[in-house]
């Protein structure tokens, strides 16, 4: 049994200044509403996020982004956020922008307790500044150093009180490798159900990553809704 936490702010308790922190989602998709707006009521400052992008003005990461409690960004997109673009150009906030694929990979890596790997993404470019460059088989590859956090936030469907994850569709996105590479890993999930009723060979995140889980509807927001006439 994994704790279950009554309520957002007692499941983003342990969560101080200075934290680093991996969050789930792609977009809007599979983020953890709930959890990001406890801390952003939690008044926590200083933090390193990693997460693909960082929500849009105001909905997700952009809450944080635009109370200026994010002290650092490690994503891959800086996209729909206005906010975000304002702050990088006038360098209040230091960020490290990483090819997409490259930073799943990192996330995974530090998953998976593998500390670097060689990948071919970024070679010429800034992004293989300051880094080894080694040749195999006659091709250039970058040295990229593997992802871990203090805390990983994430968004499922469906967990077991155990704390066994299921993921909606491209939910998945990033919340897998994440719930992975956190120390302690925190799960917003829609729906909790009994130990035993999961099918095994649907789970995508096995209980051993999970420290604890809160239960939470979602509004889902859409990013950009675009509709015809």
């Amino acid at each position: 049994m994994k704790p279950i936490y009554s309520s957002a702010e007692e499941a983003v308790s342990q969560i101080q200044d200075g934290a680093t922190l991996m969050v789930g989602g792609f977009g809007l998709v599979g983020i953890p509403e709930q959890l990001i707006i406890a801390l952003v009521n939690k008044g926590v400052k200083d933090l390193t996020v990693i997460s693909n992008n960082c929500g849009v003005d105001d909905w997700g990461l952009g809450l944080l982004l635009k109370n200026k409690q994010i002290k650092k960004m490690i994503g891959s997109y800086v996209g729909e956020n206005k906010e975000f673009e304002r702050q990088v150009l006038s360098g209040e906030i230091e960020v490290e922008l990483t090819p997409q694929g490259t930073l799943a990979e990192k996330c995974r890596a530090g998953g998976a307790g593998i500390p670097a790997f060689f990948t071919p993404a970024g070679v010429g470019t800034v992004v293989a500044d300051g880094k080894e460059v080694r040749e195999f088989d006659g091709k250039e590859y970058v040295l990229e150093e593997a992802l871990v956090a203090d805390f990983a936030l994430v968004r499922a469907a469906t967990a077991d009180k155990f704390g066994n994850l299921i993921y909606n569709k491209t939910a998945q996105n990033f919340n897998p490798m994440m719930a992975a590479a956190g120390k302690v890993t925190i799960a917003e999930v829609e729906e909790i159900v009994e130990t035993g009723t999961l099918d095994p060979a649907m789970i995508h995140t096995p209980s051993v990553y999970v420290q604890g889980l809160f239960q939470a509807k979602q509004e889902k927001r859409i990013e950009r809704l675009t509709t015809r006439d």
